[in-house]
């Protein structure tokens, strides 16, 4: 999948080291994700082959996203949760260089995410978690045009061993024209 600036790429342990370089441990990337804070490239290495095992056994499709005008990967984003239903997936696992959090590149690439999920799989329901006191994601949620489901409550363990309330929302196949021209024009 790719825009004119941006190009999403099945993750690959070739692309590691370079999200390393461009992510490295700043901390404010992982604080509300669900793995530690990776303090060297062989840390980051573990994480990212797990996205890329799963992506080997149908579970997801880990992507890196990469700058086309550097050819740099700047962060990764997935389709998961392939197995659960034909009906549903998530979009997740998305964090990107912080130089370029409030970009055009969440964007551009839940644009290309979405327009696979409901125009290529026909999928009738996208939906996103994110940790509940995570204002920054659920605010760029809503931003793309999902609403807000839900909380589940002490949904999963935080790094830290606390519990994390995990907040749901969805996008729906009858509200996708719609959220798909909201997302065009923000581009223009």
């Amino acid at each position: 999948m790719e825009t004119a600036r941006l190009r999403l790429e099945v993750l690959t342990p070739e692309r590691v080291p370079d999200l390393f370089a461009t992510l490295g441990s700043e901390p404010d990337i992982y604080r509300w994700l669900n793995f530690a804070r990776p303090e060297s490239l062989e840390d980051f290495t573990k994480v990212m082959n797990n996205l890329i095992a799963e992506t080997a056994a149908g579970l997801r499709i880990a992507h890196a996203v990469i700058e086309k005008s550097t050819n740099k990967a700047i962060g990764t984003t997935s389709l998961m949760d392939l197995k659960t239903s034909p009906h549903a997936l998530e979009i997740g696992s998305t964090f990107y260089a912080k130089e370029y959090w409030r970009s055009f590149v969440n964007t551009e690439c839940k644009l290309m995410m979405l327009t696979e999920a409901f125009e290529s799989r026909g999928v009738e329901r996208v939906y996103f978690k994110t940790d509940s006191l995570n204002e920054r994601s659920r605010n760029a949620i809503l931003r793309i045009g999902a609403r807000l489901e839900g909380i589940l409550r002490h949904h999963m363990k935080r790094p830290d061993g606390t519990w994390r309330d995990s907040a749901y929302f969805s996008i729906l196949k009858d509200e996708w024209p719609t959220v798909k021209a909201n997302l065009q024009s923000k581009l223009q």
